[in-house]
């Protein structure tokens, strides 16, 4: 699901947040990634959203390269993550169930289905009791919990939880794992980053352990594969022989035909063209919105499943 090729970031000549750093996450792992202030770890988080983007190295995400992904479809890719942040972000004009329910208006769900979600969300955290609180009544621990139940709206393929229990005591932390936990035992992939060593104690869960932005260990290294890139794909692969996935059947026939001559015979690869890419291909304004729309709903459609 994650691969991040020798990635290096510097904000300045004299600052160094990662040095070559490596390492493979695969679908359905629960991970740590620990070391102390400063390490780089949020940086990681970081590139892997988007906001930031590597000086060299590459980073995949489900063969989406990341920093090369269209601005356009960057929303539609945010989408497939759940992330509770440092300083949690809950919305102190809304109340922990609006919170929630918000996350759900922005992708047009049905009335129904926000409140059946919503709902399953507060007992998923323990909080159904607290829904009408707005996030300044409610203790830490429980806006931690409402951040996650608010990150996990959009059915998430990653959930990336930075310092979640930064702030707690031991039983708040405790619980907090133990939401994560059961996230991950539903199928969804889970990264906590976090520098509280104690968070590891007799765990034999993976860790990746960060230290001076450099990768200092990992308890379950994995070989890194990457996607195969366009150059690749069509130096190896003869037009005549290419067969397009049926995902793609209800694509035009024009657009269907510049796919083939660019070997993008899945959706898969077509997340991950490029800018460079798509002047490449010459499409015109109507191909254009045809296959953003495409890419909009096919990011969707698992979820609307």
């Amino acid at each position: 699901m994650i691969i991040f090729d020798t990635v290096t970031k510097k904000y300045k000549d004299s600052i160094t947040a990662l040095e070559d750093v490596s390492f493979r996450i695969d679908p359905g792992e629960f991970c740590f990634v620990v070391g102390p202030s400063g390490a780089g770890k949020s940086t990681i988080m970081k590139l892997l959203i988007r906001e930031e983007v590597p000086t060299s190295g590459s980073i995949f995400f489900n063969e989406i390269e990341v920093p090369k992904l269209n601005r356009r479809l960057l929303p539609a890719y945010r989408q497939k993550l759940g992330v509770v942040f440092q300083d949690i972000k809950l919305l102190s004009t809304k109340t922990l169930e609006e919170n929630i329910a918000f996350a759900l208006e922005i992708l047009d769900k049905s009335n129904k289905e926000i409140k059946d979600t919503t709902d399953y969300l507060l007992d998923l955290v323990g909080l159904r009791d607290r829904r009408e609180l707005f996030p300044q009544e409610l203790s830490g621990g429980e806006q931690q919990r409402g951040a996650i139940a608010r990150a996990l709206a959009n059915k998430p393929d990653l959930f990336i939880a930075d310092e979640p229990t930064g702030n707690l005591d031991s039983q708040n932390a405790k619980q907090i794992l133990e939401i994560l936990k059961t996230i991950n035992n539903s199928g969804t992939t889970v990264m906590v980053i976090s520098h509280d060593m104690n968070l590891i104690n007799n765990s034999k869960d993976r860790t990746i352990n960060i230290k001076d932005g450099k990768l200092n260990s990992d308890t379950n290294a994995k070989e890194i594969i990457k996607p195969t890139k366009k150059e690749e794909r069509i130096n190896t692969t003869e037009k005549k022989d290419i067969t397009l996935s049926k995902d793609l059947d209800s694509l035009s026939k024009s657009l269907k035909e510049k796919l083939r001559k660019f070997a993008i015979k899945t959706p898969e690869i077509l997340l991950n063209i490029t800018n460079t890419e798509l002047k490449d291909m010459k499409l015109s304004d109507k191909e254009n919105k045809e296959l953003a729309e495409f890419v909009k709903k096919y990011l969707n459609k698992n979820k609307d499943e």
